[in-house]
């Protein structure tokens, strides 16, 4: 049987564009009682005053008794709860019917690459588009930019990693797509978020210490990208060049002085081959002018 509150509850979710949360009813609700009261006094209507001590609990007894007047009466709508609130949708057993009130919107179908993508950013958000690709073990840039135009995946800022790079999470239009209020509504949401997956490969040395390149703004406002000198690895080849000059040029000048020693010594041995050969000359002339001296 549907009492006064389930009527006053039925009014202010029919009447909310966006949905009411249930704290925003007992919000609404005691805010009546005490208008009331302050204008009417002693002489409020006993009708409206005792809702005063609404809570959240009488909220969700309410809409739970609305939803069973709405499927016993078989009523083409329900109250479900999304998360700006709760609202009043109609059921999926009409939907064929419903349909035909938007023609030009066609059902949208996602791909495997694009659903695979989605699962997993909605799972273990906020996620690096380089996490996203260690766990499919391909790239994403496809598939999470169809996310994006669809308005199901956004920016949720970027991650505290060398490079800054961008994180993702789903949006409340997915939530309400899929017909949960957050997250943790996910089928097996706790058990999955606990599963380890494979961490995306360690960025290189020089991108770990930092991108060579920098972003200014040109005469126009646009983004530049301008390297940083090297100066360091400079230096450090200069340095390396210098120490080879300084290790090359005493191993030269030790050869030159094995060189001079070797010829000195060539030398030498010549001028005494070649007095010892004037000897022999001398001697062989004074033998010859001895045997003419007999004759």
């Amino acid at each position: 049987m549907i009492t006064e509150l389930d009527s006053i509850i039925e009014g202010l979710i029919f009447a909310s564009p966006e949905g009411a949360s249930t704290k925003e009813l007992v919000r609404c609700v005691k805010s009546a009682v005490a208008t009331v009261r302050e204008a009417e006094g002693e002489n409020a209507s006993e009708s409206v005053t005792r809702h005063a001590s609404v809570t959240e609990e009488d909220i969700g007894a309410a809409i739970g008794r609305l939803n069973l007047e709405y499927i016993e009466s078989g009523r083409a709508f329900q109250l479900v709860e999304r998360p700006a609130g709760w609202r009043i949708v109609s059921r999926p057993d009409w939907a064929q019917w419903v349909r035909e009130l938007f023609p030009d919107k066609k059902p949208q179908r996602l791909t495997p690459s694009a659903l695979e993508t989605l699962a997993i950013i909605a799972y273990r958000q906020p996620m690096t588009k380089s996490g996203i690709e260690a766990v499919r073990g391909v790239s994403v840039d496809g598939p999470l930019q169809t996310l994006m135009d669809r308005n199901v995946v956004r920016i949720a800022g970027r991650a505290d990693l060398p490079g800054r790079p961008l994180l993702y999470e789903t949006t409340e239009l997915f939530l309400e797509h899929f017909g949960v209020r957050t997250i943790d509504d996910l089928p097996n949401a706790a058990e999955l978020r606990s599963v380890k997956l494979p961490e995306p490969e360690a960025p290189a040395a020089e991108a770990a210490a930092g991108s060579q390149e920098e972003l200014t703004l040109g005469e126009g406002g646009e983004a530049v990208a301008k390297k940083k000198p090297r100066k360091k690895k400079a230096e450090k080849v200069e340095g390396a060049v210098g120490e080879a000059d300084a290790v090359e040029k005493p191993a030269k000048a030790e050869k030159g002085e094995k060189v001079e020693k070797v010829a000195a010594a060539d030398e030498e041995e010549t001028v005494v081959f070649l007095e010892a050969e004037d000897e022999v000359v001398a001697e062989e002339g004074a033998e010859e002018t001895g045997e003419g001296g007999e004759e």
